[in-house]
């Protein structure tokens, strides 16, 4: 019978679940969605016990296939998405309906109030914590304290996403070096808590739960968690780690000095490397990585698939009600658009930032912007500008990382963007770099969970193995007369940007 373990992906937009086997080939996945609820004064919250009810049904969606006698299964763990503020009392009962994630901004306040005390650079060169500071637990948790009280005094331990998934499943409260890296109070150079920070903060030191590697073992699955989601009672279940670590281990970065970029909702290039990335004008948020001792830092933009998702839906509605009508799907008849159009989009510039400013921008009140337009464009400028301006704010990113590791030589991409051939020769010709595009493409965070799985329960032994289950589909070269036209590009593009931010501050 041929052992497999379960990957769980507990990402913003739903819970992807998949069977993989012990060479690391994905069997099977199911996905199952579920909300995020905005409400007043920038609150973003999830429901904990929707991802529960979530990993239930996509883990019998998976049971129901012939394909996984549960038998086979061996062991579970997750990547969960960062920075999970879920209040757990100190009887095991969850004390939210519903908890912020990390990108709820209401700890604002109580974010200026700890930097009244602690000198803000000092905190970030400890902590890595690059994201804009009230999306950290540490001072959500104050929030708790300030504005709930009633829920403050109750609270044992507050744990985040795939951690509150893990106590359902196992009956153990604990987090892994990955996700508490993002607590707000962890040492990147100890690898532990700050107590400091938290009595500065003026909450317990005790809130925050015990750490254990992110391929050691939680305990098994309990005979509750059992009758719910038909895993067989003792399956060995793994710690996983946070979503950014798991998939810098799922890109193949497993090794010093290697770099990705994922293209998805929001869009990032991360580096791993046994020391972080600690740059307090550009701020690179990081993480310590799933592999001990190493560490995933990170630039971003927050709308790279959300810019052209918009931009489907506002000048594309035609497409998309013929993709409803079973014609071409949207996306690929815009790539095709794209292709028809020339590099520069006939001097159409886009700024992407349409969700605000990650903290390598000038503001975070920045806003997106088309430049340029003239009554001779077409449609076809229009996406093409959008696909170039994702890529010139990555390349942004991408030279803060380079003044860290010199001599890059080409990049994996993966994510959703990946899978569009005109986009990639973009960003090869953006980035002056050769495009890599291999057959784990959307899979990279299942892939590192399903990874931390196999070792922890010694079905590896080490990580090496990622290097071979990467297949190369495709290379995109750079064309280097393409390449002077961005470059000139990229320098207005840079003006753009700051004229937006003064525009804006």
């Amino acid at each position: 019978m041929r052992e497999v373990v379960i990957a769980y992906d507990l990402g913003t937009g739903g819970i992807k679940s998949s069977v993989v086997s012990a060479d690391g080939e994905i069997l099977c996945s199911a996905f199952v969605s579920y909300q995020t609820y905005y409400s007043a004064g920038g609150w973003q919250e999830q429901a904990p016990e929707e991802w529960w009810d979530a990993l239930i049904e996509s883990t019998h969606r998976l049971l129901n296939k012939k394909e996984v006698p549960p038998e086979s299964i061996r062991a579970v763990a997750i990547s969960g998405h960062s920075l999970g503020v879920v209040p757990i009392g100190r009887d095991g009962t969850l004390l939210r309906k519903k908890t912020p994630i990390w990108s709820d901004m209401r700890a604002a306040d109580e974010a200026e109030e700890f930097f009244r005390q602690v000198d803000y650079q000092e905190w970030y060169e400890a902590t890595g914590n690059g994201f804009p500071s009230a999306c950290y637990p540490l001072f959500k948790i104050v929030w708790y304290k300030r504005h709930e009280p009633e829920v403050y005094e109750k609270i044992h331990k507050v744990i985040g996403t795939k951690d509150y998934c893990n106590f359902r499943l196992t009956g153990r409260l604990c987090t892994d070096y990955s996700y508490a890296s993002g607590s707000g109070a962890f040492s990147l150079s100890t690898w532990q808590y700050r107590e400091d920070y938290m009595k500065m903060a003026g909450i317990s030191p005790t809130v925050f739960p015990e750490i254990i590697p992110s391929d050691g073992i939680v305990g098994e699955i309990t005979r509750e968690a059992s009758e719910a989601t038909g895993l067989p009672v003792g399956v060995k279940m793994v710690c996983g780690g946070v979503d950014n670590s798991c998939m810098a281990l799922g890109a193949k970065g497993t090794a010093e000095g290697r770099m990705y970029t994922s293209l998805g909702s929001s869009a990032w290039i991360a580096l791993v490397s046994t020391h972080p990335v600690l740059d307090f004008t550009y701020k690179p948020y990081v993480f310590a990585h799933v592999i001990r001792g190493m560490y995933a830092s990170a630039t971003c933009i927050f709308s790279a698939g959300l810019s052209q998702q918009w931009v489907r839906n506002t000048f594309c509605a035609d497409l998309v009600e013929q993709e409803k009508q079973g014609k071409a799907n949207a996306y690929e008849v815009i790539n095709r658009l794209v292709e028809s159009s020339v590099p520069g989009a006939n001097g159409i510039l886009f700024n992407p930032s349409m969700a605000g400013g990650s903290m390598m921008e000038p503001t975070p009140r920045m806003a997106g912007a088309f430049f340029g337009l003239k009554l001779e464009h077409t449609r076809a400028d229009v996406l093409r500008a959008v696909q170039e301006g994702i890529a010139m704010n990555l390349r942004i990113a991408l030279d803060v990382l380079c003044k860290y590791r010199k001599g890059t030589e080409r990049m994996l991409v993966v994510g959703g963007g990946a899978k569009s051939p005109v986009w990639m020769q973009i960003f090869a010709n953006v980035y002056h770099l050769p495009i890599e595009t291999t057959s784990v493409n959307q899979e990279a965070a299942s892939l590192g969970a399903a990874a931390l799985a196999l070792n922890g329960i010694g079905l590896w032994k080490g990580y090496e193995a990622i290097d071979r289950i990467h297949r190369l589909e495709q290379t995109f070269l750079p064309q280097e007369e393409v390449c002077r036209i961005y470059q000139l590009a990229q320098k207005r593009f840079g003006q753009l940007v700051n004229y937006i931010a003064e525009m804006n501050n």
